[in-house]
C-alpha cells in the first residue's frame, strides 16, 4: 500500500505508483470523493473528455439521453453540496440550464 505524510500546509505527495496508476502528470487536479463506509477516494480530473472514448463502450444496458445525465450530475452535484464538498471542476451553468426569470405585469 502506498502512503504518503501530510504537512503542516495540509499538503500530501501522491506517490509515484499512484500518480502513474492515475496518469496524473504535473498540474493535474484530482478530486476526492466520499465513499458509503467513510472513507476517500482520488479520482484523476480528465482535462478532455475525449480521453474517456470507448471506455465505457458495451457497458451500458440502454442508452441515456443528454438530460438524464444532466440531471444525474445536478442530483450528485446537490448531494455533493449538503455534505459540505467543494465542487473542484464547478463552473457556471450555461444560460440554457439556468431558470428564467419572469416578469410581473403590475
Amino acid at each position: 500500500m502506498a502512503t504518503s505524510t501530510l504537512t503542516s500546509k495540509g499538503q500530501i505527495t501522491l506517490p509515484q505508483a499512484v500518480r502513474n496508476a492515475l496518469g496524473l502528470e504535473a498540474g493535474d487536479k484530482v478530486d476526492f470523493v466520499e465513499d458509503a463506509a467513510g472513507g476517500f477516494r482520488v479520482l484523476a480530473l480528465r482535462k478532455d473528455v475525449r480521453e474517456l472514448r470507448g471506455r465505457f463502450a458495451g457497458r451500458a444496458l440502454h442508452p441515456v439521453s443528454i438530460a438524464d445525465m444532466a440531471a444525474a450530475v445536478e442530483t450528485e452535484a446537490v448531494a455533493r453540496r449538503r455534505h459540505g464538498a467543494r465542487l473542484i471542476a464547478a463552473e457556471p451553468k450555461p444560460a440554457r440550464y439556468t431558470a428564467k426569470k419572469t416578469r410581473s405585469h403590475a
